[in-house]
């Protein structure tokens, strides 16, 4: 009898050992799958897809022009598809290409690309993000585009030396003395968000002049493709100095709170990456920046709204102003007589840090050319900034903005319609 039943132990044993590995395999796709999903998670962080994203191309294919002062430089497709992509990549060049800007080919890569604050991302979400866009992003065929840089500029041997001045090697390490929140904000914002690549001022050799809160540069501001990326310090002007850490979570969430609105390249930031990001982690990277000094900024005092300050009423014809009239015209019935708007849906310009920066570079910009939607969780924003190119010649929009920038307090010096007709030149050729 024994011996009977031998056959059916091996048939359970081997049921037995089948229904282990089918198990084992189940957990190691669930495994990968929570991996994919981690991965995407951070490349929502980074925003990899507003940059390697042409206007109706398809993500992460590349394409997208970047303006530099040498000329303009397009994005690469980082899909895994394996002649035009990334899909012949090993785990190991994607990380020397992520961190310090070195392609398969060994190509050197501009340092448009955030190589510089990518260089901070630890080895496990290096893993993830790997294992995202090798198993996660489907394929496009699209070939790469050449830059527009003539040569001998477009040579790109010298980014070697460049790299071993300004790069910055070796992943993120906690600091001592600081909790968990403000380390994984400080993480955040200084790798995968590399927001200094856009706040943060840069030198003649196109580096960011700091790269961590050691600097007294970092994140001050920055004059990037038309856009003055503003100041993200404690300055109280200029920066966040007036922002609660709420404030400035609830701007990161939304692209709007009731000191200002996201426009210009941060409305991409928002639509595509801080939106999306867990409430603990923008609570933390909100610790981090409102721990961050003043710096930068006019050395003014402190904004104080005072509605007297209005040299023009608006309530009565200002025939001998321009830029009252045309306020009272095309931007009184959202911004407000009082300069304080509808916020969060109608940006306030009384106090606003955009209105209060010397550099009028985006007031300028966001005028003639207006923002795109915020779209937060598939609703557009009701009231996007209209572009006034086409309705307002570059005085009328000198006179207005010079206007606000002199209302309600801002005391903020005036602009120029040279400087209006250099904006509208370059942004309008690269419409």
């Amino acid at each position: 009898m024994k011996n009977a039943f031998k056959p059916l132990v091996a048939a359970l044993f081997a049921c037995g050992a089948g229904f282990g590995i089918v198990q084992s395999a189940h957990a190691a796709d669930a495994a990968n799958d929570a991996l994919v999903a981690r991965g995407a998670y951070l490349a929502r962080a980074g925003d990899c897809v507003a940059c390697h994203s042409a206007p109706r191309g398809k993500p992460l294919a590349g394409g997208l022009p970047m303006t530099t002062p040498l000329g303009a430089i397009y994005t690469t497709n980082i899909t895994p598809d394996p002649d035009t992509g990334i899909g012949r990549y090993t785990e190991e060049d994607f990380t020397r290409a992520v961190r310090e800007g070195v392609a398969k080919d060994g190509r050197n890569l501009y340092p448009a690309m955030p190589y510089p604050s990518y260089a901070k991302i630890n080895d496990e979400d290096m893993h993830a993000l790997y294992t995202y866009f090798m198993h996660g992003v489907t394929p496009v065929k699209q070939a790469n585009r050449e830059s527009d840089i003539k040569w001998p500029l477009n040579m790109r041997w010298p980014l070697k030396f460049w790299n071993m001045v300004f790069l910055d090697k070796g992943v993120y390490q906690n600091k001592p003395g600081k909790d968990v929140a403000w380390n994984r904000g400080a993480y955040l914002i200084q790798g995968l968000g590399h927001c200094g690549s856009c706040h943060t001022p840069r030198g003649i050799a196109f580096q960011e002049k700091g790269l961590d809160e050691s600097s007294n540069t970092y994140l001050t501001g920055g004059l990037l493709d038309n856009w003055f990326a503003s100041n993200l310090t404690g300055e109280h002007n200029t920066g966040l100095g007036r922002w609660s850490e709420q404030d400035v979570a609830i701007f990161l969430k939304t692209g709007a709170n009731a000191h200002a609105s996201a426009f210009g390249s941060m409305t991409s930031v928002i639509n595509n990456s801080t939106q999306e990001l867990s409430d603990n982690d923008t609570a933390a990277m909100a610790r981090y920046l409102k721990s961050l000094p003043a710096s930068g900024g006019t050395g003014g005092a402190q904004y104080s709204y005072d509605p007297k300050a209005t040299k023009v009423s608006l309530t009565r014809p200002a025939a001998t102003d321009s830029g009252a009239r045309v306020y009272t015209a095309f931007c009184m019935h959202c911004h407000g007589v009082d300069g304080r708007g509808f916020a969060p849906m109608l940006a306030p310009l009384a106090g606003n840090p955009n209105v209060l920066e010397k550099d009028a570079s985006s007031l300028i910009n966001v005028t003639l050319n207006g923002t795109e939607d915020l779209v937060i969780h598939g609703v557009p924003a009701s009231y996007p900034m209209p572009r006034y190119a086409p309705v307002l010649n570059d005085q009328q929009i000198a006179d207005v903005l010079t206007f606000v920038r002199g209302a309600w307090n801002n005391n903020t010096p005036a602009v120029q319609a040279d400087d209006v007709a250099k904006i509208r030149k370059a942004t309008q050729a690269a419409r």
